[in-house]
């Protein structure tokens, strides 16, 4: 009687094959996130962080579509057309740590970002509604890169 009392429920975890991370009405431009969005997707994790690090460093501009100056780099070398969006970047680290520990949890290996995608959010107003504050959502999908060659 014992035995069956102690039955052992035997919990399968089930194994994603895919890190996710939303995020809703973040305070950034959607005009940056969406230029970090371009430059990120497709890289690896760490390697998109270290990246987004020199942007704050101001050591690499972020390029970006449109009409904007090229950009003097801090040793005075021209990177290309584009800024240094500071608010921005730091929120996109701390969603890419995020990423990279959902990927750790869901242990994939090598995870590349297959996914990165900012839209529009509703944006509240400003005190006496003087000012319209910016809000964005953000969507970042990581995969395992042994996958993708599998699949090839």
């Amino acid at each position: 009687e014992a035995e069956e009392k102690k039955k052992i429920i035997n919990k399968t975890k089930i194994k994603n094959n895919e890190a996710i991370i939303n995020a809703q009405r973040v305070p950034i431009t959607t005009k940056y996130a969406m230029a970090i969005c371009r430059f990120i997707k497709a890289k690896k994790i760490d390697y998109a962080i270290s990246e987004l690090e020199l942007v704050l460093q101001k050591r690499k501009a972020l390029p970006m579509r449109g009409e904007f100056a090229h950009k003097r780099t801090v040793k005075g070398i021209a990177s290309g057309s584009g800024k240094y969006p500071q608010v921005a970047t730091e929120h996109f680290i701390k969603l890419l740590k995020s990423l990279a520990s959902n990927a750790i949890v869901n242990e994939i290996e090598e995870p590349i970002i297959v996914e990165a995608m900012s839209n529009f959010a509703s944006r509240p107003m400003g005190r006496f509604g003087r000012w319209q504050r910016k809000r964005t959502h953000v969507k970042l999908t990581a995969k395992s890169k042994l996958n993708k060659e599998k699949k090839k």
